[in-house]
């Protein structure tokens, strides 16, 4: 089983510590690309319309800065550094030692920075979000997307993906649709059902630390991961793959 999850906006910048070791990070075939954007984002950032260009606004001005200086900014592990509503329910620091073994061989975090991030990957807190259009580097979803399809396709297994991106963060990576299942979050409220943003990505959250601290074999196809969805969220429903397009799980959250 192989969870892939989107980063946070937000990032918890390390105090101590040492800085990036690009070499060391997770599939280091993507070390060339990542440098590329490492060293087009420092550009970027120090430049008078950074703010604009990366889509933020004032308030931001000291996670741009700090863009700028990302190769000697003390690390962290990523668990520590992403820090939104979604890595808040994860709780990866909550987590076991088995628990922890099983994330990080079972999850990977899509980064408009990083490509593909490991939990335990140390990483600097910055500000870059894969919408941005990167200077020389241009649109990020479509500058990763052949290098992180091609990443994910070498992990040469048949495992079942959980897809917990959001729709910006899944276009830099395609993913087998015969084995992927999109996780989609609705509520349910008098008969009606309508789709929901925060709460979506807290409980993409929830679901990613239910796959890594139930017992029992982690499931291999997208029946068997509503049977364990279920174990949490009963109204679980699949929506069966179609026409080149994944299954989708939908949790439905009811009052």
């Amino acid at each position: 089983m192989l969870i892939l999850l989107p980063p946070s906006e937000s990032k918890r910048a390390a105090r101590s510590g040492a800085p990036v070791d690009l070499d060391a990070l997770a599939h280091p075939a993507l070390t060339p690309a990542r440098y590329r954007v490492l060293d087009e984002l420092a550009r970027v950032s120090a430049a008078p319309d950074a703010l604009a260009v990366l889509g933020v606004g004032p308030g931001l001005a000291d996670d741009v800065a700090r863009n700028t200086r990302l190769t000697t900014a003390p690390a962290a592990p990523a668990h520590r550094v992403y820090n939104g509503v979604l890595y808040d329910a994860l709780d990866h620091r909550s987590l076991t030692a088995v628990q922890r073994r099983r994330a990080a061989e079972s999850v990977l975090v899509v980064s408009a920075l990083w490509g593909l991030v490991a939990p335990t990957d140390a990483i600097p807190a910055y500000r870059l979000s894969m919408g941005t259009r990167l200077g020389d580097v241009g649109n990020l979803a479509s500058f990763w997307r052949p290098l992180l399809t091609d990443a994910l396709a070498a992990r040469g297994n048949d495992e079942l993906i959980v897809d917990c991106r959001s729709s910006t963060y899944a276009a830099a990576a395609a993913t087998p649709a015969d084995r992927t299942v999109a996780v989609d979050v609705v509520r349910e409220r008098d008969g009606v059902r309508t789709v929901v943003s925060h709460m979506a990505k807290h409980t993409r959250g929830e679901l990613a630390r239910h796959l890594l601290t139930r017992r029992g074999h982690a499931p291999v196809d997208a029946g068997a991961l509503v049977r364990v969805t279920r174990e949490r969220w009963p109204a679980a429903e699949l929506v069966p793959a179609g026409n080149r397009r994944p299954a989708h799980l939908q949790i439905v959250l009811t009052d």
